[in-house]
């Protein structure tokens, strides 16, 4: 009997595929700017951002959605585009968009409707309200340029769009040189472990100020939070982050309200006392108006409770314990020398040096229902970036190894723990593969040990920028510019 051979792709043929993807992609490109500009309008696939992205870019976001698809297929970039160009015919409000997620409400719930009347339907609460509401911009200072100050800086330039959410007025640091502009200027438009700058950085030396991206940003010199007046820089009621680890209480952080022109104090940093510990997308409902400082928690924090909570609202949690192998910090030694700190003198980039977190004890803040449930302890180790977290927990039920990677899945997939829980499923991943990552955690499920009704769950985090994005996510609710978000 012969044997019937396999349909193969010929060479010329997959060429011509590609290319014509790489021309819708590239057809994309001016109306996801458009839309952004000009409506405010944003853009992603499954929480991948669009905004900014080159053709490769966005066709690997496209690949990237195999994951979040039940038959494992590719998204398809002549879907997505036909979604996009519908959408910049309804002269749109303010709002972000899943395209991914559009593509497969439509295929499941379509009914028989063209594309163009589905995303019409879909987006019938922005449908044709381009500037029908005067959207006010909201002043942010960074009070201290360190690497979270940085990465938040890259962030809120990246997202300024037409001007009418977060915008970044000032920065303020103490004085470390004659040349000090033009250093800070140096380290925010490079950087050895997240690259360079994506854009353009002017220096104003003489105005002390820096033009990024068309942001004209004050750099502003001060000793102490009491030394500012912000209102004779034309900033008004702004939000300002405190990255320095200054002050962590009420009182202290409460010296920035007493400056002129400051309305909110957002901290990047546990809090200590009252202050309420945020954790995007598990207590950020907790923000209110009259809430004028908090605390965007420690990167740790932001990283396990999103999973913890999702496994205690499957399974229970009875109790564990949290080992955090984490990057070394600028709070080390580079070589051997006095430290207060136990262990922590000795030089960061040669050895692992067991350490202490809070973030068992921070992760009850957020999520009550774990107090004295979670004991937690560190391990500091010579990388610059990206740490894990090692979840060993007891559960209330039973279950499989398959069982949780797959509703581990399906929550950084379709929950509201989207942009909080990522997942990946590769045997070659290491610790570089997440610089960049903007989750709060990325789940590793080949990692995944589980016997009975005793789980271990190892979570990658890039303890820098996926921290930074989850402090931008508190701001923009404390704001109140974050717009409503489609599919339903």
């Amino acid at each position: 009997m012969w044997k019937v051979q396999p349909v193969t792709q010929k060479p010329d043929q997959c060429l011509g595929e590609w290319i014509d993807r790489e021309a819708l992609a590239e057809a994309m490109i001016p109306m996801i700017g458009q839309l952004y500009r000009n409506n405010s309008v944003v853009t992603s696939i499954y929480g991948r951002g669009l905004i900014n992205r080159s053709v490769i870019e966005i066709l690997k976001a496209h690949r990237f959605a195999r994951h979040r698809l039940v038959d494992d297929s590719e998204l398809s970039v002549h879907d997505t585009f036909l979604v996009l160009k519908a959408m910049s015919e309804l002269k749109l409000g303010a709002a972000s968009i899943d395209l991914g997620k559009m593509v497969s409400k439509f295929k499941a719930e379509g009914q028989g409707r063209s594309i163009e009347q589905f995303v019409k339907d879909e987006l019938v609460e922005v449908a044709g309200k381009q500037n029908s509401e005067a959207r006010e911009g909201t002043d942010v200072v960074l009070y201290g340029f360190g690497r979270i100050g940085r990465l938040l800086a890259r962030i809120l330039i990246e997202k300024t769009g037409g001007g009418d959410g977060l915008r970044l007025r000032a920065i303020v640091v103490r004085k470390g040189a004659t040349n000090d502009l033009v250093k800070r200027a140096s380290l925010l438009r490079r950087d050895s472990v997240h690259g360079k700058f994506d854009g353009t950085i002017t220096i104003d030396e003489e105005n002390s100020t820096l033009t990024a991206n068309g942001n004209l940003i004050k750099v502003i010199y001060a000793k102490s939070p009491t030394e500012v007046d912000y209102t004779q820089y034309g900033i008004k009621n702004a939000l300002l982050v405190d990255n320095t680890g200054v002050w962590r209480d009420a009182e202290g952080l409460g010296q920035h309200l007493a400056c002129p022109g400051v309305d909110r104090v957002v901290l990047t940093a546990p809090g200590k006392g009252a202050l309420k510990n945020i954790v995007h997308g598990i207590n950020h409902g907790e923000i209110t108006p009259d809430d004028k400082i908090i605390s965007a928690a420690s990167c740790t924090t932001n990283a396990i409770v999103p999973v913890l909570k999702a496994i205690n609202d499957q399974y229970g949690i009875l109790n564990g314990h949290v080992e955090t192998v984490h990057s070394y910090t600028n709070d080390q030694n580079l070589i051997d020398n006095f430290h207060k700190g136990d262990r922590r003198g000795r030089s960061a980039p040669l050895n692992m040096v067991i350490t202490e977190t809070g973030a068992a004890t921070a992760a009850a803040k957020a999520l009550p229902v774990l107090k004295g449930k979670l004991t937690g302890n560190a391990i500091r180790v010579p990388t610059p970036n990206v740490s894990m977290a090692i979840l060993n927990l007891n559960l209330e039920k039973a279950t499989t190894r398959e069982e949780v990677n797959e509703y581990l899945r399906q929550m950084a997939m379709h929950s509201d723990l989207q942009k909080q829980i990522d997942f990946v499923q590769s045997q070659e991943v290491v610790s570089t593969d997440f610089v960049g990552s903007r989750h709060a955690g990325v789940v590793d499920a080949e990692a995944t040990i589980c016997n009975d009704n005793r789980v271990v769950l190892y979570v990658w985090y890039d303890n820098e920028f996926g921290y930074s994005c989850q402090v931008v996510r508190v701001m923009e609710d404390m704001a109140g510019v974050k717009p409503p978000a489609f599919p339903r």
